[in-house]
């Protein structure tokens, strides 16, 4: 979860290619003549989406090292439990799975203050609770650091991790400080503080891929859970670290890699009128290869297929094929701007995997959306890869 600045600026709006005009229908001969910027989607939310425009004076670019400077705070009512090191080893594998999930291309360099910061206030006084003020979470995290000038200079570092004991149960869940340029803010040694993960006790049932999730949202990236209490999941399931991080394949879509600049242009097989095309996908989860099959339906929306091979949370498969959802850039934060496409001959889940997590498109199966006039059809799977065939009427 991230919270908006109450004055916050918009984020700026980038120009994109225009949606192309329908064509005769082609195949790959002419893949060269459809760049993938012709499928990229502006964001029309002003606030975090799944947009190629991302501000990055607002938000953190998803790209190169990241300078990460982890604190750890206890609270006069929640005196320190324990050594600041077993904290960051629970935390410290976020790091690997960022380089892994970015095929290298962006590293989390965590830096710990082995030391235990006093903070000035009760840990029950910062009003941590769903529906904290971003005002409220603002001076939490500049108390944090005013606590640990005088141990350390912030001006190294490009963001925070702010860790409380354990002991501190009022700090119950995990926002993301996402500074205000039009307010005053924090600032440390000289340098902004623009970006902080302020942890709660669910990184205790989260684990290490929390830190990835809050992170992202400094990249820019909405919330794919469900803000209301029906079904919290029901938009990309265990699919996307930003729905169910504790899912069956919680990584970034494809999408979303694209968007950070993670798959390059040449991997995005982009449709973005009508005609057909034939698409060799390898699988996410590899590096290389064609990414992902785009079909552009409008301004701000897409349906996108993805070859994926997911592992479950015991260790077993829990489903392998072709992953299709549809992206609307319009859509708000917590309101499904990612849906997984229902696919009604998915198979039973078993063991860690859920019914959304069975959903991936097997060979001679197909998904048509009659309203734009979209067919994806899966024809072939290898080991890593999976052939589809796209169609707009």
């Amino acid at each position: 979860m991230r919270l908006r600045p109450l004055t916050a600026a918009l984020a700026v709006t980038l120009p994109l290619i225009a949606a192309a005009p329908a064509t005769a229908a082609t195949d790959d001969a002419e893949d060269h003549a459809r760049p993938a910027a012709a499928c990229a989607l502006a964001g029309k939310t002003g606030w975090t989406d799944e947009g190629h425009d991302t501000d990055y004076h607002q938000f953190q670019q998803p790209l190169g090292t990241k300078h990460v400077l982890m604190l750890f705070v206890d609270f006069p009512d929640a005196p320190a439990a324990g050594a600041p090191d077993d904290y960051y080893r629970q935390l410290a594998p976020a790091a690997d799975w960022m380089e892994q999930d970015s095929y290298g291309r962006a590293r989390l360099d965590i830096t710990p203050l082995k030391r235990w910061i006093r903070m000035p206030q009760d840990s029950a006084s910062y009003g941590f609770q769903r529906g904290i003020t971003f005002e409220q979470h603002e001076l939490y995290v500049k108390q944090a650091v005013e606590a640990a000038q005088p141990y350390t200079d912030f001006s190294s570092y490009d963001m925070l991790y702010i860790v409380p004991t354990k002991t501190a149960s009022a700090i119950s869940f995990s926002p993301t400080y996402l500074y205000d340029p039009t307010g005053a803010g924090i600032t440390a040694n000289g340098k902004r503080i623009k970006w902080a993960v302020t942890f709660g006790q669910d990184m205790n049932h989260w684990g290490y891929k929390v830190a990835d999730h809050e992170t992202s949202h400094t990249f820019g990236l909405p919330d794919l859970y469900a803000f209301t209490a029906t079904d919290y999941h029901r938009y990309v399931g265990g699919w996307d670290l930003m729905g169910n991080i504790a899912g069956a394949a919680p990584q970034h879509l494809g999408w979303e890699r694209w968007k950070f600049g993670w798959i390059d242009d040449h991997q995005v097989a982009c449709l973005p009128g009508a005609g057909s095309r034939t698409v060799h996908l390898k699988a996410v989860e590899r590096p290389g290869g064609t990414k992902i099959a785009v079909i552009r339906t409008s301004d701000t929306t897409a349906y996108v297929a993805e070859s994926r091979r997911a592992v479950g949370a015991d260790g077993k498969a829990c489903s392998t094929g072709v992953l299709i959802y549809k992206v609307d850039t319009s859509v708000a934060t917590g309101n499904g701007p990612v849906q997984v496409v229902t696919n009604p001959g998915a198979a039973a889940p078993t063991g860690a995997c859920t019914a959304l997590d069975m959903q991936a498109y097997q060979p001679g199966q197909s998904f048509t959306d009659p309203t734009t006039g979209v067919t994806i059809d899966v024809q072939r799977r290898g080991p890593l890869t999976d052939t589809v065939r796209l169609t707009r009427r």
